[in-house]
Order: C-alpha cells, then sequence, then structure tokens
C-alpha cells in the first residue's frame, strides 16, 4: 500500500508552532516583498547591538567571546520576531480590511478574560454587529454601512439593556471614517475601554446574555468570504 502523505492543517489552531510561523511568513511574504530583508536587517542591527553590550561586560578571553557572540544572537533572534510580528499584523489586517466578519476575525486576538460572539446582529446588505464581553462591561462593535449598523446597534443596545440594565454598554463602530476606528487599531481600543466590570460580574453578565440569545432565531452567517481567525498569528506574536 503506498502510504498517505501527511496533510498540513488549515486551522492555525491545530498547527505547530513551526508550522504557524511559516504559514504567517508566506501569507506574509505576499503583500511584503521586502519581508526577508526586513528580517535579516533587523537580526543583523539587534544581533550587533547585543554583541557589543555583552562585550562590554567584565569578561575577557574565550568566555567574554562566548558570552558575546550567545547574546548577539539572542537578541537578534528577539530583534527579528518583533519586527516580524509586527509585520505581519500589518499585512494580516490589510488583507481582511473590507472583508465580511474582518472585525470578529481581529477581536481573536483579545487575551484571556473576554468573551467574544461573532454577528449577533446583521442586515440583508451584511451590515454586521459584534459582542465583546469583558473588564469594560458589554462592547458591540458593528461593520458595515454606518448609517445601517448605527440603527442595527442602538436596536441591539436596548435588547441588552432589558437583561443587563447596570452593566455599561459600549458601541464601537469599524472603519475609517469620523468618529470610526480602524480595524488595525480595534483591539487597542477596545482593550483601553477601562476596568468597569470585575471578573465575578462578568459571569453573571454572561449568563444574563444566554437568556437573551436563546430567544434569538438562528443567525445564518453573511454571505461572503469571512477571514480566518488571528488566534494563530496571536501566539506566534506573544509567545506560548
Amino acid at each position: 500500500m503506498a502510504r498517505k502523505s501527511k496533510e498540513t492543517p488549515t486551522d492555525p489552531a491545530d498547527m505547530s508552532r513551526r508550522q504557524q510561523i511559516f504559514a504567517t511568513y508566506k501569507m506574509t511574504k505576499q503583500t511584503d516583498k521586502r519581508i526577508g530583508l526586513w528580517l535579516l536587517g533587523s537580526f543583523l542591527l539587534f544581533g550587533g547591538i547585543g554583541f557589543a553590550i555583552f562585550y562590554l561586560l567584565p569578561g575577557a578571553g574565550v568566555i567574554g567571546w562566548v558570552m558575546s557572540t550567545v547574546g548577539g544572537l539572542l537578541l537578534g533572534f528577539l530583534g527579528m520576531m518583533i519586527v516580524f510580528s509586527r509585520r505581519a499584523q500589518k499585512t494580516a489586517y490589510a488583507r481582511m480590511s473590507g472583508q465580511p466578519g474582518a472585525a470578529a476575525s481581529a477581536l481573536t486576538m483579545l487575551k484571556r478574560g473576554w468573551k467574544s460572539d461573532p454577528v449577533i446582529a446583521f442586515t440583508k446588505q451584511q451590515d454586521v454587529v459584534h459582542r465583546v464581553v469583558g473588564p469594560p462591561g458589554i462592547v458591540l462593535v458593528g461593520e458595515g454601512n454606518p448609517h445601517r449598523v448605527r440603527q442595527l446597534m442602538l436596536s441591539e443596545r436596548r435588547k441588552h439593556e432589558r437583561v443587563a440594565a447596570e452593566t455599561p454598554i459600549h458601541e464601537v463602530l469599524v472603519g475609517d471614517g469620523e468618529g470610526q476606528v480602524p480595524l488595525a487599531r480595534l483591539v487597542r481600543h477596545v482593550t483601553k475601554l477601562g476596568r468597569q466590570v470585575k471578573p465575578a460580574q462578568i459571569t453573571d453578565v454572561l449568563n444574563r446574555l444566554k437568556a437573551l440569545d436563546a430567544n434569538r432565531s438562528a443567525i445564518p452567517m453573511p454571505k461572503g468570504p469571512v477571514p480566518t481567525s488571528m488566534k494563530g498569528m496571536r501566539g506566534n506574536m506573544r509567545g506560548r
């Protein structure tokens, strides 16, 4: 019998760390043609700085050279990974921008302590509202036509106020227009809304929202390409 070839996983959550890094690099290379030069340059720059720092520390002879070389390599790899993560993140946001569900994919970058529910409401024109529950309270994230999305978020706000009246509710509209939050800054904007709800209260809020969601009819996903999750990239950026 012919040996079955091992298929490469397509879900970042099922990939190994090495596969995630390679897939992220391949994706970034398609848009950022100079990513290789950026990585090489950052490795040499940070590696040179690391070598100089350790070379100036007390120590002489072979031990001093070994410490300087190891220190330079470590700092070089660290600098290279920082540059790689920043440019890969920029490329990922650029690829997702304008696609239905892009905000939901970006919200997967949130750390522990946050509960994200994509597409809790949408219109036939593919305007959607996502929900995030975390330290600031309830955050309604809308993307699409500003006028339609604001009306949709207003409707959702009233529904949420009926089941969680004492919980702060924030509204965020994703986009590049006035009063909107660019996709690349969405996660940072949400996390900077402050801490207004304690962890124990978050659990109570989530239980209340289950009752609200149970009364909703089954919500089909809007048509069109939905970007994949960025959880794998988050692991590459923050380490595991």
